[in-house]
């Protein structure tokens, strides 16, 4: 079975609170889930392997420690993991960029992919899925189906709230994919929206309705 990281670091958790405010215009909604998409990723990529190298400072030579290992791989769930991209790559400027298109159908809340478009030497890389919410799951479990057909074997899932119903889904689903959320919240409305959640990720980040 995955394992679940919550995330409570005071800064990740503060911002998302100002996330959460429905005051909270696009604007700073972008900013504030760049912020925490840094924060969080410095969780994310903890496990990274590292290796011996030898450096010469301006005063002397030393050994120093460099990450080792498969490169990295950022997967947004378009559109609204798109918010999350750039605070990654800020700090991981190396990571190659794929993109997964999903779309919920309203009536059965089913994923449906539109679009998929992955680095071509995706299986080499450790690969973070990032999307703000984990909500029915759906999504997130398509994306990561479509990436271990494409010969992905290390996978993360990166968002910013979790509801109980998603986790479930994609832990029995996908039970090697770890799942890293700031807040795991209490359920799931009618609507497939997380409760008290934050909204639509994707029409907060880009103004729309």
């Amino acid at each position: 079975m995955s394992t679940v990281h919550v995330i409570t670091h005071p800064l990740v958790q503060h911002k998302l609170t100002m996330i959460r405010d429905k005051d909270t215009g696009p604007k700073d909604f972008r900013d504030l889930v760049e912020e925490v998409s840094l924060l969080m990723a410095y969780e994310v990529t903890r496990d990274m392997p590292l290796e011996e190298v030898e450096v010469e400072t301006p005063i002397c030579k030393m050994k120093g420690q460099t990450i080792s290992g498969k490169k990295v791989g950022v997967v947004p769930i378009l559109r609204a993991g798109l918010g999350m991209v750039n605070g990654i790559l800020r700090l991981i400027p190396t990571a190659k960029v794929g993109h997964v298109g999903l779309y919920r159908d309203p009536e059965t809340l089913k994923p449906v992919e539109y679009y998929c478009k992955l680095p071509v030497d995706v299986e080499e890389r450790e690969i973070i899925v990032i999307d703000p919410m984990l909500a029915t799951g759906g999504s997130a479990a398509a994306a990561i189906e479509y990436l271990k057909e494409r010969g992905v074997t290390h996978i993360k899932l990166m968002c910013l709230l979790a509801a109980p119903e998603g986790i479930q889904l994609l832990q029995r689903e996908h039970p090697d994919v770890d799942i890293f959320t700031a807040a795991v919240d209490e359920r799931l409305n009618s609507h497939g929206y997380i409760i008290p959640g934050l909204g639509d990720a994707g029409d907060r980040l880009f103004g729309t309705k």
